[in-house]
């Protein structure tokens, strides 16, 4: 029998769906679950974007332009420069989501052994997306304790070798929910002009900030260094249209833009008719994001504080995204999130959580770590976290 690839032996599991199938049974078998493990928000897509899916009149559904559509492009250089993220239409590619953004920046600037240094923890699919782009990640290490703030530059100067190439942050944080001031990014700024590396940053959180005195600071209004910056964007989390699958890569870089052009053509055309209910979801209007800010600060406020009555959990206070770092006191959390959907249940409901070790890729680090994702309304986190807190008590007497 042919033997699959080492790309394909080296890719790893998603930490996040890998427990899916034990989910999947757990309901089967009449278990009621509530998934702390994914960022599926619960709250409503936009009226806009879906009147905008029903009222399409099309008799042929046509490829479209591999950028994507330059109507939705100019809408959305307009909703960037309201933000104070000055962008032309030129400087934007529609892609398969914010996944295949990432793919095609890798894919633009890395060559087979190059190193890409991301800040630990990070979203798992960075590991994946990188081994795909046959770079190497090199991590610099973040921790609970400090609730997650940048690593300091000093930390990030030690990582860097010949074969350096770019940084990589997400910022808001998945999986910390750790907002980056002006001034870390400004330094990190610094450090990528000295160095003459790319910056990339995954911003697709930048409307959920909960707190007035804090405000995100793009990447793409950083001083004098336009050519080495790629902002990295989507509609899934800020329309609540993860299916949607609609993301942009976003770069001054003429050259960037023109190699990612070869990926886009390679896959034909993002996704077309969801373009349309995107480019329709510019308009919708300010109160949805108001009502949905103030949900999502609830929700954080309910679940820090119910966690916090867990005696050995240790969390801190997500600033932004919908996402926290908890360490519970167990040993082994991939063993535990298995546990509680294999063989746990209080009163005929148990949660799922995603093990923090996958969002690390130094061994041994975030072992005892979760990810918890508070997209779900306030009185299921409430049960959600009396559950676990039931469960780490029998768990730890097994």
């Amino acid at each position: 029998m042919p033997e699959i690839s080492i790309r394909g032996r080296r890719m790893p599991e998603s930490p996040i769906r890998k427990l899916a199938p034990y989910a999947d049974i757990a309901k089967k078998n009449g278990r009621k679950v509530y998934h702390l493990n994914i960022g599926q928000p619960d709250i409503k897509s936009p009226e806009i974007a879906i009147k905008a899916i029903k009222n399409i009149d099309l008799t042929i559904i046509e490829y479209g332009p591999s950028a994507g559509y330059e109507s939705y492009r100019k809408k959305l250089a307009q909703f960037y420069t309201k933000q104070d993220v000055k962008v032309g239409y030129e400087d934007i590619m529609i892609t398969t989501g914010g996944s295949e953004a990432l793919l095609f920046a890798l894919g633009s600037i890395m060559d087979p052994g190059d190193e890409v240094i991301i800040p630990e923890p990070f979203y798992a699919n960075y590991s994946a997306f990188s081994e795909e782009s046959s770079a190497k990640v090199v991590p610099v290490i973040s921790n609970i304790e400090s609730g997650f703030t940048l690593p300091t530059i000093e930390e990030f100067e030690k990582a860097i070798t010949p074969k350096t190439k770019a940084i990589l942050i997400c910022n808001p944080n998945n999986p910390t929910g750790y907002l980056y001031s002006e001034s870390e990014i400004n330094q990190l700024g610094e450090l990528v002009k000295k160095h003459d590396l790319f910056l990339i940053a995954d911003e697709v959180y930048r409307e959920f900030i909960y707190d007035e005195r804090d405000q995100h600071f793009s990447v793409m209004n950083l001083k004098g260094i336009e050519q080495n910056v790629i902002m990295i964007d989507s509609v899934s989390k800020r329309y609540s249209m993860c299916g949607a699958r609609i993301g942009c890569m976003v770069t001054k870089n003429r050259e960037v833009i023109a190699a990612a052009m070869k990926f886009a053509q390679a896959r034909l055309c993002p996704p077309t008719i969801e373009q349309i209910a995107c480019e329709a979801a510019i308009d919708t209007p300010q109160s949805y994001f108001d009502e949905v800010i103030v949900e999502y600060k609830e929700r954080r406020d309910i679940l820090i504080s119910e966690l916090n009555k867990i005696e050995g959990v240790v969390v801190k206070t997500p600033k932004a995204a919908f996402y926290c770092i908890a360490q519970l006191p167990i040993d082994n959390a991939d063993d535990f999130a298995q546990w509680l959907l294999e063989k746990y249940e209080l009163n005929g409901e148990t949660v799922m959580i995603a093990p923090a070790a996958g969002f690390y890729s130094t061994p041994g680090v975030g072992l005892n770590q979760v990810r918890i994702a508070y997209v779900l309304k306030k009185e299921d986190l409430i049960s959600a976290v009396r559950i676990l807190k039931e469960a780490i008590t029998v768990y730890n007497k097994k």
